[in-house]
């Protein structure tokens, strides 16, 4: 049969269940991509039973459609709570900063196990998604790769009989992005530091397209048991000659931005020291050797031709598109010329 006769019939006989309200189990749901993927969830009708680390001060904004569950990852009464008689539990949360091995496994690791064993032991087992990462094909490259890559293989072996996928999205930009915002706001100033050497090619995806894949895989019910990458769609994905050319024209109206190469050896060198600073006052550093590693790692292309292939998804944001929705959304944070 081929592959669009299978895609039919399942999309056929998963029509109905993609107009119910669904009961949705969702963790990481104040991060980056996890708040953007609430709103989408709710805006969809569905009811999200959400989990968040309980801090002082911390209260979780009421909105329609939400149930909000204080808790950890390795608590397993909290987690049968939270996955209890759901229809779908998607896997958002996640570690991306950290120290040592064990700062990113006892979340990305440890934490994903737990909540795929808590969905194990339910009566009627849910569909389970994890949103993982690309850094997860290259698990040598650090502990957060690593981690990543260690946390898919938990699912695995953990879920292996059951419903479960997994998608792999690339360097995610957007409204709220702590990582990439920087970058962004010194091109619209003029100048670009990055990494000196060898030419790198990388993916990008726009967080409200890595929402929608998410909700597309969902309601389709289709690619159970695979492993997922999708990007924004660019073929080939990007150079830094092709980010500066794009974020010169949204930022700076086409007006030139300076390259200023940074030589590997003094991003190793501030990666060094921020690192031991951090092990110092106790901080969790985004900038480490292991970071360096993933940046200055030379391919990082992916291609969502499979996934598409497999529900009809198709990425909405490119770069250009992306970066006018982030300039819209943080224009005060901005100096554009």
């Amino acid at each position: 049969m081929q592959n669009n006769e299978i895609k039919n019939q399942l999309l056929s006989s998963t029509s109905s269940s993609s107009n119910k309200t669904l009961l949705i189990a969702l963790t990481g749901a104040t991060g980056f991509i996890g708040s953007t993927l609430l709103t989408k969830l709710t805006d969809n009708g569905w009811h999200v039973r959400s989990l968040y680390r309980h801090k002082k001060g911390r209260t979780p904004k009421k909105s329609a459609g939400v149930e909000w569950l204080a808790g950890e990852l390795n608590d397993e009464n909290t987690l049968d709570t939270l996955v209890n008689d759901v229809d779908v539990v998607i896997h958002c949360a996640g570690a991306v900063r950290g120290i040592n091995q064990t700062d990113f496994d006892q979340v990305n690791e440890a934490g994903a196990l737990q909540i795929a064993k808590a969905v194990s032991r339910q009566a009627r087992v849910p569909k389970f998604l994890l949103l993982s990462s690309l850094a997860a094909r290259e698990p040598q490259l650090s502990f957060y790769a690593g981690s990543k890559w260690r946390g898919e293989q938990a699912i695995k072996s953990a879920l292996k009989d059951f419903n479960w996928t997994i998608i792999r999205p690339p360097a995610v930009f957007g409204p709220g992005d702590k990582e990439l915002l920087p970058l962004f706001q010194s091109i619209a100033k003029g100048f670009a530091p990055i990494p000196a050497g060898k030419n790198r090619r990388f993916s990008m995806i726009y967080v409200d397209d890595v929402a929608s894949a998410i909700i597309h895989c969902i309601s389709n019910d289709i690619g159970c048991g695979k492993t997922y990458e999708i990007d924004d769609g660019q073929p080939n994905g990007y150079d830094w000659d092709k980010v500066l050319t794009i974020s010169a024209k949204v930022l700076r109206n086409g007006a030139a931005v300076r390259k200023i190469p940074v030589p590997i050896t003094l991003l190793n060198l501030f990666a060094l020291i921020n690192f031991n600073l951090a092990k110092l006052l106790g901080y969790a550093p985004m900038l480490t050797p292991g970071k360096i590693n993933e940046i200055t790692h030379t391919n990082w292309v992916c291609n969502h031709k499979e996934f598409d292939q497999m529900n009809g998804w198709q990425p909405t944001f490119g770069l250009e598109t992306g970066l006018a929705e982030i300039f819209n959304a943080n224009s005060a944070k901005f100096k554009v010329g």
